[in-house]
């Protein structure tokens, strides 16, 4: 009995890509695998032409060689004639190294990675903070889209109250062999089973829930404890709260990517919080005493008389607690020294005696010795 074309028997044209070809075999694998149709004598002849069509068109060089000869090239395929398609006058042109590896030897360990078990996805979430909670930390709750196995089936694909049935075609195993006559001799390969993509079942009756894929998509409420001393850029890892697994796989993990938002009046450097302290030239001058702002409340600090702008006072303790030690950073306060840019006359008077009293010449010089007064306390 004559073979048809193996275009037909697919149901595709003869330019049709890779893609639409395993598309194709696919959609007519499932319609005629012996597990669906088992009072059907007639599927398991027309599952084995289907599959005997993919083998050829899924391979390049067999493709080849059935376009040019058509199901003649099949019987003398792997002589001398049909194994020499595969070279050009610089070498391969049609597999490369590894293409030939992979068809001689490499199938296994890719049958085995689709059908065993598989671990899931791990997934990132941005969480920004304020410098408050980096310095003392926070325990909040966060909502995350992601992949769980189906409750209505646990994960199976089937329906419940069903159970995948053992793939009839690779028996359970998730590999078939292909068994190939070239050049170098007889080799045997193993691929993954066109039939159950690799997992060794075959669901008869998909779970109505996740439609036999075994997992759904959720939205999902966990509870984040972020300790003190993270900064931006620090990542929480939480175990196993990622995608769900393939085939019995353990899930992902979450990363919790921290991001602590600019404050209005610290910065932060390393684990010290720097801020700046706006003072009177009389303050600066004649010396005081001041209540400052810190992470966790105020704090006294003592101005000295004669203090110069952008001296810096340090607060202990009052910084980021350190993440992976004792203790925490400093707070320092740099003080700026304000020079009123309008004064009264009782207070020009007050200065023009000061002025006096110093050995200034006010008549002739005031606006020199307000200037100098400027550059005292501004530092310069």
């Amino acid at each position: 009995m004559a073979k048809r074309d193996y275009y037909e028997v697919l149901g595709v044209s003869r330019d049709a890509s890779p893609e639409e070809i395993k598309k194709a075999f696919r959609k007519l694998a499932r319609k005629y695998h012996p597990d669906v149709n088992q009072d059907d004598k007639d599927a398991e002849k027309k599952f084995k032409e289907i599959k005997e069509a993919f083998d050829v068109l899924s391979d390049p060089a067999r493709r080849q060689q059935y376009d040019q000869f058509g199901h003649a090239a099949e019987e003398g395929f792997g002589g001398f004639g049909g194994f020499d398609q595969g070279f050009g006058q610089g070498g391969f042109t049609g597999f490369g190294f590894e293409d030939i590896f992979e068809e001689f030897f490499g199938g296994t360990a890719r049958a085995r990675r689709s059908g065993g078990p598989q671990r899931g996805s791990d997934l990132r979430y941005d969480l920004e903070i304020t410098l408050e909670d980096a310095a003392f930390g926070l325990q909040t709750t966060i909502t995350i889209p992601r992949t769980e196995n189906c409750d209505d089936c646990g994960g199976s694909g089937a329906k419940p109250g069903t159970q995948p049935e053992t793939c009839t075609y690779c028996h359970g195993t998730g590999q078939q062999q292909v068994v190939r006559n070239t050049a170098f001799g007889r080799f045997v390969s193993v691929k993954t089973c066109e039939a159950c993509g690799g997992s060794g079942s075959f669901i008869k009756e998909p779970c109505p829930q996740c439609q036999g894929s075994g997992r759904v998509q959720r939205r999902r409420k966990i509870e984040v404890k972020v300790p003190a001393g993270v900064d931006t850029g620090s990542r929480l890892r939480m175990s196993g709260e990622g995608e769900a697994g393939l085939h019995g796989g353990p899930p992902g993990d979450l990363y919790i990517v921290i991001h602590v938002r600019q404050h209005k009046l610290f910065v932060r450097e390393g684990d010290d919080v720097v801020m700046e302290q706006p003072i009177s030239f009389v303050q600066a001058a004649l010396g005081t005493e001041l209540e400052v702002p810190t992470l966790d409340g105020k704090a006294r600090i003592k101005i000295p008389e004669g203090t110069q702008t952008g001296t810096v006072f340090r607060l202990r303790g009052k910084g980021i607690p350190r993440l992976r030690g004792f203790g925490s950073g400093d707070q320092r306060v740099r003080v700026v020294v304000e020079v009123p840019k309008k004064l009264s006359a009782k207070q020009k008077e007050i200065l023009r005696e000061f002025a006096k009293v110093s050995g200034e010449t006010v008549e002739t010089g005031e606006k020199r010795f307000f200037d100098k007064m400027k550059d005292a306390f501004s530092g310069k």
